[in-house]
């Protein structure tokens, strides 16, 4: 059954939380755990489940992740398999861009019409988890169910950035409630730890369960819902309406989930990915990430002092270079003595040539990398960046929020130097750099 299910992977919007890694680029787009893009999770989750029919939809800077699917996901002529791109578009019914994940759908109905499809998978394309979407199918046909929604246990802190499910002792979701922030809110949807124990997940003092924003739907429900409403939103609109009218049960879950929606969470999420004891493992035989072959050579490190640390491919690392609990990308070049520490260095899309090195020595420009003696901490070095030697990436002045620079902004007390950044020999940020300096 599993093949007759069609996943629609939900590209998200401008990504303005995540900005300024979105500034040039899309959200699924953004570069995860060095070698990845954040894009590759639910493919690769479709992919190990057996859904091969795959289509993502997106709408803002989607250049990129559409060469980056393009180059990567080519399935077997005799799979049928595929993953393709529905960016927005004007068509004689729809003039508009996507008001919502919805309406992103609504817009794209007619690929849902297709006669051998059975189930719609719903799926965001901005979280980090593993899941066997063929387990969750089980659940839905084990229950007679119009709509399965995966959720997870959470503790009450935790709920208020969340939907949060109430149910029966069936499982089935009777209830709905969006980021709840009263004690009392937090009862009218609280489950019985008993009973999530009894879901074989242990219950370790949580007690709501809370939305995934994965949806499984029979194809004539979701047809049903959305052509019979205006509906712009999935979690906010559609969820609860399907709750109303149609048989909604639970897909309990409990494996590592997290949601890579702001700055701090996707700097916090990689840096757990590069812990010793990290929570998510990359290296899985059974469920692996994929992501697209490069001819890269191996990464080089000449003296340099490296722990708890992820580094990709192609990088040459300096003498006395030192590099602690930190993400370091494809390409990266690393000076001598530089210090980098709780940061994530997403590398370089190319590597330099002589005469480009030469050029840009003669333009007073420093090569692409992070040159010799320098300082990076808790901070997002986004790609292609150029760092002159001896200078200092940190916020030193515990800034929460700066203004938009060229090569330094603070975004959910993170520094962030985004893509194609100059930043000179010496340079260190002062006062001046609140004010966009």
């Amino acid at each position: 059954m599993v093949r007759r299910v069609l996943a629609l992977v939900l590209g998200g919007g401008r990504g303005t939380r995540l900005y300024p890694l979105t500034r040039d680029r899309s959200k699924p787009a953004v570069p995860l755990a060095g070698k990845y893009r954040i894009i590759d999770v639910p493919l690769s989750n479709c992919i190990n489940s057996g859904v091969q029919r795959i289509y993502v939809l997106t709408q803002f800077n989607s250049v990129s992740l559409h060469r980056h699917i393009r180059r990567t996901y080519t399935f077997d002529p005799f799979s049928g398999g595929f993953v393709e791109i529905l960016a927005a578009q004007q068509t004689l019914d729809n003039s508009g861009w996507y008001q919502g994940t919805a309406d992103a759908v609504r817009q794209n109905i007619r690929y849902l019409q297709q006669p051998d499809i059975k189930h719609v998978l719903i799926l965001s394309g901005d979280q980090l988890y593993r899941m066997n979407y063929a387990d969750m199918l089980a659940t839905h046909q084990a229950h007679g169910a119009d709509v399965t929604i995966a959720g997870i246990p959470v503790a009450d802190e935790a709920a208020s950035a969340l939907g949060v499910m109430r149910l029966d002792d069936s499982g089935r979701v009777v209830g709905f409630l969006e980021k709840p922030q009263t004690q009392a809110e937090l009862e009218m949807v609280r489950t019985d730890p008993a009973w999530i124990e009894r879901q074989a997940i242990p219950a370790k003092g949580r007690s709501l369960m809370a939305s995934m924003g994965i949806y499984l739907f029979d194809r004539e429900c979701l047809l049903d819902l959305l052509t019979k409403t205006d509906y712009r939103d999935f979690g906010r609109e559609v969820f609860p309406a399907a709750i109303r009218t149609k048989k909604v049960h639970l897909h309990a879950f409990d494996g590592y989930w997290e949601d890579i929606g702001t700055i701090r969470s996707y700097y916090q999420c990689n840096l757990d990915l590069a812990r010793t004891d990290a929570p998510f493992d990359l290296a899985d035989p059974e469920a692996p990430i994929y992501s697209r072959g490069r001819f890269l050579p191996p990464s080089r490190i000449d003296g340099a002092s490296v722990r708890q640390s992820l580094v990709s491919d192609g990088c040459v690392i300096e003498q006395g270079a030192v590099i602690e609990n930190s993400v370091i990308g494809l390409r990266c070049r690393i000076g001598r003595d530089v210090v980098i520490r709780n940061s994530v260095i997403l590398g370089n899309d190319f590597y330099e040539t002589g005469e480009e090195l030469a050029a840009a020595a003669a333009r007073g420009v420093p090569p692409v990398g992070i040159g010799a003696g320098s300082v990076v901490e808790g901070a997002i070095v986004d790609k292609n960046v150029r760092i002159g030697r001896r200078t200092r990436i940190v916020n030193e002045h515990g800034w929460d929020v700066t203004a938009d620079s060229d090569r330094f902004t603070v975004r959910d007390g993170v520094a962030v130097v985004p893509k194609d950044a100059v930043v000179p020999e010496g340079w260190t940020p002062g006062p001046e750099t609140v004010h966009g300096g």
